[in-house]
């Protein structure tokens, strides 16, 4: 009786994973397992940089999207919780490409979206900046299509977006770059 419950079930998440995958991210600006160029390393924090947002376009997004988010994240930050790099939700659903250097903060209300501060305490965009001789570290660039626009307070901590982000993501894309200070 247990088995007849359950195979439904996992019948249908077999065939929604299997039609997940044709969401795809691409950029002009980074690549999957490569190098971020100057121009995407912060300003600051003992770095040199461009601190610009990389160029970003996404494609074949799930049926029922209300809306993206962009989020850029440094799993490997010696923080204990990463580091929040890019905060940009509620990007209309009819909008599928962010241009180069979009993410500062006298653009934080853009393309009808909203931006919210990263982990150096300021809104928009803050590049790669790891410590010198921590080795590589991976910067994740993900675009999350949305079931519905999100309610979010007016000055959330990157958990609280997080939270609320990935609760409301129906599938996600994702660059993968890295960088080392040396």
């Amino acid at each position: 009786m247990k088995l007849r419950s359950i195979v439904p079930s996992v019948l249908m998440a077999t065939s929604v994973s299997a039609m997940a995958g044709d969401f795809t991210l691409t950029s002009t600006d980074i690549a999957q397992g490569k190098t971020l160029s100057s121009d995407h390393v912060y300003q600051g924090f003992g770095c040199t940089g461009g601190n610009l947002s990389p160029q970003l376009s996404w494609n074949n997004a799930p049926e029922g999207t209300k809306a993206f988010a962009v989020l850029a994240y440094d799993p490997d930050a010696p923080t204990g919780s990463g580091w929040w790099h890019w905060q940009i939700v509620n990007i209309p659903s009819d909008v599928n490409t962010l241009p180069k250097g979009i993410g500062t903060s006298e653009n934080q209300h853009v393309l009808g979206a909203t931006q919210y501060s990263n982990d150096y305490g300021e809104i928009g965009f803050g590049g790669a900046c790891p410590p010198k001789g921590h080795g590589p570290h991976r910067y994740q660039f993900t675009v999350h299509a949305l079931s519905k626009v999100l309610d979010l307070p007016e000055n959330p901590t990157s958990a609280i977006v997080g939270y609320m982000v990935n609760g409301h993501t129906i599938d996600t894309a994702s660059i993968e770059a890295i960088y080392e200070a040396k």
